[in-house]
């Protein structure tokens, strides 16, 4: 009764007061529409858009009923063909970028479903999305300097940029090009 009943119908009621937000998916809207959650990412595929990390959560990736990584060892020929394919088409999707790729762009994180990208991931787009939208590289860099997350308590993990949270920043900055929910599939 206690551990059954009491402690999680607690634990759902604190939830609901303290983080009702995110104890309920922290969706996103807007205009009235649902277009993603700050928490779990999607597939934007349109080059006027961010792209998130590559996705190993289902048979084609995204597949938040299958959130998983592959488990695949360092040495793993399959690990090895799935980076090599995420170089190629990284290179392919932005072609006047040279510097270094950041690790996070080619390869899957642990749930396969991260909303969040490094700086130096999205700093790498942005050359093929100021094209894509008529507007300078600058701009395009300083909104992802506005949009940079520092280190959760100053110290747990990395920078990050949340993909969803920049690719609607795009779209009220520089104008709507496709909602980027259409913009996942």
């Amino acid at each position: 009764m206690l551990t059954g009943l009491i402690y999680p119908g607690v634990v759902t009621a604190l939830c609901q007061v303290l983080f009702h937000k995110q104890a309920n998916g922290s969706l996103v809207e807007v205009d009235g529409q649902m277009v993603g959650s700050s928490l779990i990412g999607q597939n934007f595929t349109k080059p006027e858009y961010f792209q998130p990390r590559p996705s190993a959560a289902g048979n084609d990736g995204y597949d938040a009923s299958a959130s998983n990584a592959s488990n695949y060892g360092p040495t793993n020929q399959k690990l090895i063909d799935r980076v090599k394919a995420s170089v190629d088409k990284f290179h392919k999707d932005n072609p006047d970028y040279t510097g270094p790729i950041a690790a996070d762009a080619v390869t899957a994180s642990a749930s396969g479903l991260d909303p969040d990208i490094s700086p130096a991931s999205a700093e790498a787009q942005a050359a093929r999305i100021a094209k894509a939208r008529g507007v300078t590289v600058e701009q395009i860099k300083r909104l992802i300097a506005d949009h940079t997350q520092s280190r959760s308590l100053g110290f747990l993990g990395e920078p990050r940029v949340n993909v969803l949270a920049l690719n609607l920043a795009l779209d009220r900055q520089f104008g709507y090009q496709a909602s980027p929910a259409a913009a996942a599939k």
